[in-house]
């Protein structure tokens, strides 16, 4: 057996793959053979918690708001979610438009008129039909869809990005149980973390493919005249689902991010032609009018459970919001994580929480605003009732109010049907990911299960008419996940404030120790002035810093400590001193490629070839650390100045371990 094919078979966790797998088609099975039972039983489920746990509900997503937004304004922002020497794997619009596709996609089509129109038409308190109404609606749909659903998805995705990345633990749910089970996570109760992560995963992607596929044969219906049927559901499902497999065999650069980015292309002139076709200034106003009565409500509304004014309107709206973005927020938090590796916490919060709340609200105002002013201001009532009938036909209902209808509501079936795909390809992504210890270079039949059982799974439920009972079973899953989540952002405080004191520690002032042969300052200023290539710095790392490491290891043997030296990948050569229970010191050198002073194109981006091809270019010995690289060059130092910088880099590392204990 080739070494390539043992190293994928390791990547593969038959315990959770095949558990996993098991579940769903029991679930799947359940809600096709006993459609009415398992409708009866999910509703009762979801009527309980209402009226016994929406208390909870409201409790958990308010804690999970309010860290979020104080890890990233506090000094554990500053922290990067991987080495420190690491760099974003996307730019931020790549990676904005694959999160914004991943979080919330379809959603916004299918709710984007239907929801304001809803609460327009009937609102928690109040009467319907008045500007009050109208008012409280977007804050409403502002308040659903804004800073809490995206601070969920956020935290979920910082605690898988920071332990796995800054922690080496395997990109999987079950990492952010670290700080409470420690080793524990890679036995039985991690294994049955990620598969209800996969349960969950795969309940929630098909269910919303549910909703797309109706949207997709409602849009094809207004523009075409197809005609409105389960079984051109299923063709459309088995259609797009081949697309996604296709997407899911291209991969993550060349399908997701592609096809997101084409999507957010798409979007964006669907949203521009609503502004400048409709009511522009209107519009302008009431997206001001709508984030600043947002704001000012955010607190009242966070904690409000109609205590003093009983409803079912409670249950229907907010709870089934919180426990959806709870019960999706593995998946799209994993999702995040896996494209978010190299930014700090401050930029991923505000890239992942705060600038996809803001385009989901403009988003929110532009559709929802312009038909509750259709309806009360141009007694356009018949796009009331159609919205209340049907909600999967208000988006092209409204499109139709426009001039050249029949090519925007084609651009919509268009994404649509591309949030379909990306939904898919980056649901069976991360569920591949989960059962397989974190791991996405797995053999392609893996990927492409995943993705047609996703179809298989939404397929099933369509035929049975159990989407909807499904989507109460997946928000009672969120119930056992929240207590999860809050003992994990226990952990990631407790880990970020480690973090942080070790930081400070490391740039605390220590006791100079003179070298043994010091060098001249001409000696000094030579080498600062050199521009070495790649193999002088791997001969510099062999003939200088390897004998150096390798005598400082022997000094700490000698002391009764273990330490041993290992060579890495690109002629690297790393230093490991064990510190029992407590954190290893490491002092490694690294070869760094980096762009000349005077080269001709300053601003190019340096590949990962480490050869001596370009003109441009000159490498450094480099000191990484734990955390990563420290962005100071040895190349030139003597063995003994080599030696001064590890025992001063030592005792910051003791100095960090004195103050934890």
């Amino acid at each position: 057996m080739s070494a390539h094919t043992t190293e994928q078979q390791a990547h593969f966790n038959p315990p959770v793959f095949y558990a996993a797998t098991a579940v769903l088609l029991l679930m799947v099975t359940y809600a096709v053979i006993f459609p009415e039972n398992a409708t009866t039983n999910f509703k009762a489920l979801q009527s309980w918690i209402v009226v016994h746990m929406s208390w909870y509900y409201v409790l958990v997503v308010a804690i999970i708001l309010i860290s979020t937004v104080a890890i990233a304004m506090s000094r554990f922002g500053e922290i990067k979610m991987g080495p420190e020497h690491s760099e974003p794997d996307y730019d931020f619009t790549s990676w904005f438009a694959m999160l914004f596709s991943a979080g919330m996609g379809i959603g916004l089509l299918f709710f984007g008129v239907a929801e304001p129109v809803m609460h327009y038409l009937e609102p928690p308190v109040g009467e319907t039909g008045t500007v009050y109404a109208a008012r409280e609606a977007m804050v409403i749909t502002f308040f659903h869809w804004g800073f809490h659903a995206w601070a969920i998805y956020a935290i979920v995705a910082l605690i898988l990005a920071y332990f796995s990345y800054r922690h080496k633990l395997p990109l999987t749910l079950r990492s952010a149980l670290y700080p409470l089970i420690g080793e524990r996570i890679y036995g039985p109760i991690g294994h049955a973390v990620d598969v209800f992560a996969i349960v969950g995963t795969v309940c929630g992607v098909a269910t919303t493919l549910g909703y797309g596929v109706l949207q997709i044969n409602s849009g094809l219906n207004h523009l075409f005249g197809l005609p409105v049927s389960p079984g051109i559901q299923v063709v459309l499902i088995v259609v797009t689902t081949l697309l996604a497999t296709v997407s899911v065999v291209l991969g993550l650069d060349a399908g997701i991010k592609r096809l997101s980015q084409l999507n957010m292309v798409l979007a964006g002139i669907l949203l521009i032609m609503v502004l400048l076709l409709g009511s522009t200034i209107y519009l302008l106003q009431a997206f001001v009018q709508n984030f600043g009565s947002y704001l000012s409500e955010i607190v009242g509304k966070t904690f409000n459970l109609f205590a003093y004014q009983p409803t079912d309107w409670l249950g229907g709206w907010t709870i089934l919001y919180w426990g959806w973005w709870m019960s999706w927020s593995p998946f799209v938090g994993l999702f995040i994580a896996r494209i978010s590796r190299g930014r700090t916490i401050r930029e991923f919060v505000v890239g992942a929480m705060l600038v996809p709340a803001l385009v989901t609200m403009l988003w929110m105002t532009f559709f929802g605003n312009s038909a509750i002013h259709m309806i009360l201001d141009q007694g356009l009532t018949l796009l009331g009732e159609i919205v209340a009938k049907d909600q999967s036909v208000a988006l092209f209902q409204f499109l139709e109010q426009f001039p050249f209808s029949s090519v925007f509501s084609f651009v919509a079936v268009i994404m649509v049907v591309v949030f379909f795909v990306t939904s898919a390809d980056s649901g069976a992504l991360v569920v591949n990911m989960l059962s397989s210890h974190g791991r996405d270079d797995t053999p392609l039949w893996q990927r492409i299960f995943w993705c047609f059982l996703i179809g298989v799974v939404a397929i099933a439920l369509l035929l049975a008419g159990g989407l909807g009972s499904l989507q109460t079973a997946v928000i009672a899953s969120a119930l056992p996940f929240s207590a999860i989540l809050l003992v994990a952002i226990y952990g990631l405080v407790a880990a970020l404030r480690t973090d942080t004191v070790k930081r400070i520690t490391q740039s605390a002032v220590v006791a100079p120790i003179s070298a043994h042969n010091p060098v001249s300052w001409q000696r000094r200023l030579k080498n600062a002035l050199r521009l070495p290539s790649l193999s002088e710095v791997r001969e510099y790392i062999r003939e200088i810093g390897e004998p150096a490491l390798e005598e400082f290891a022997a000094e700490i043997r000698k002391n009764g400590y273990q330490a041993v030296v290992t060579k890495g990948e690109k002629r690297s050569v790393q230093l490991e001193v064990l510190q029992g229970d407590e954190v290893s010191f490491i002092y490694g050198l690294h070869p760094k490629a980096t762009i000349k002073p005077d080269a001709v194109n300053p601003e190019q981006e340096l590949d990962d070839s480490f050869d001596d091809g370009s003109p441009d270019k000159y490498f450094r010995a480099e000191v990484h650390l734990y955390e990563g690289g420290q962005d100071y060059d040895v190349m030139g130092w003597t063995r003994e100045q080599l030696l001064t910088d590890m025992v001063s880099q030592y005792e910051r590392h003791l100095q960090f371990l004195h103050t934890l204990r």
